[in-house]
C-alpha cells in the first residue's frame, strides 16, 4: 500500500486505476501518467477569486442544465475505458460540465465546457503551457487563466480546428462574457476586489 508520495518513482508513468489506491494526504495531479505535485493550500487571494467567481457563475447556473465544480474535483481524460486505461485527472480550480453523462462519483470523465484556472507562482508556469496543451488536445471548449496577483485575465476560445484562440487581456474594470452561454457576463472588480 502507498501511504506516502516518497514511496512513488516521480519518473514512472501511472494510471488513474494506480492514483485510487494511493492512501496519502499530499494533492497531485497525473497528466498523461507523469506526476504533477499540487501546492499547498492556496493563498487568501486565490481563494477569494475562486469563491468570487464560482458565486457569480453558480449564480447564473441556478436551475439550469450546467454544473459548476471547484478544486478538489477529479477531471479525468481516458484513452479508453477503464481506470487501468486512464492516465491524465486534473484538478482544475473551477470547471463547468453541461453533458451530465460524463458526470460520476468521482468526478468528470471527459472534457468539461469550460475550466478557469486561477494561476499562483508556483503553478503559472504550468497552467499556461502544459494544462493549456492538454485542454486544447481535450476539447475544452473555453479556458481561463486568471492572474489575481496582477488583475488580469486571460480567455481563450477553442476554434473550429481544435486550437485556442486569444480572445483578450481583462482588467479588474472589465465586465467578461463567458461565451459557452449567451448571456452571462463576470463582474471582474468584484473578482479581484481585496
Amino acid at each position: 500500500m502507498i501511504t506516502s508520495l516518497s514511496q512513488l518513482d516521480l519518473n514512472k508513468r501511472y494510471s488513474y486505476a494506480e492514483y485510487l489506491t494511493w492512501q496519502f494526504q499530499e494533492r497531485l495531479e497525473l497528466i498523461k501518467g507523469k506526476i504533477f505535485k499540487m501546492t499547498p493550500a492556496p493563498a487568501r487571494r486565490h481563494q477569494r477569486t475562486s469563491m468570487e467567481l464560482s458565486l457569480q457563475i453558480g449564480n447564473y447556473l441556478s436551475g439550469r442544465d450546467c454544473d459548476i465544480y471547484t478544486a478538489p474535483f477529479d477531471v479525468r481524460f481516458p484513452k479508453s475505458q477503464g481506470d487501468e486505461n486512464t492516465f491524465t485527472v486534473v484538478q482544475p480550480d473551477i470547471c463547468i460540465v453541461c453533458d451530465r453523462n460524463k458526470l460520476d462519483d468521482r468526478g468528470c470523465v471527459g472534457a468539461p465546457d469550460m475550466i478557469i484556472e486561477i494561476l499562483s507562482p508556483a503553478t503559472s508556469a504550468k497552467d499556461a503551457t502544459i494544462k493549456f496543451d492538454l485542454y486544447e488536445e481535450q476539447g475544452v471548449k473555453e479556458y481561463w487563466m486568471v492572474s489575481p496577483g496582477e488583475n488580469l485575465l486571460d480567455v481563450f476560445l477553442l476554434d473550429d480546428n481544435g486550437k485556442y484562440q486569444w480572445v483578450k487581456k481583462y482588467t479588474e474594470n472589465d465586465k467578461v462574457k463567458v461565451n459557452i452561454f449567451d448571456d452571462l457576463y463576470i463582474n471582474m472588480t468584484e473578482v479581484f476586489k481585496e
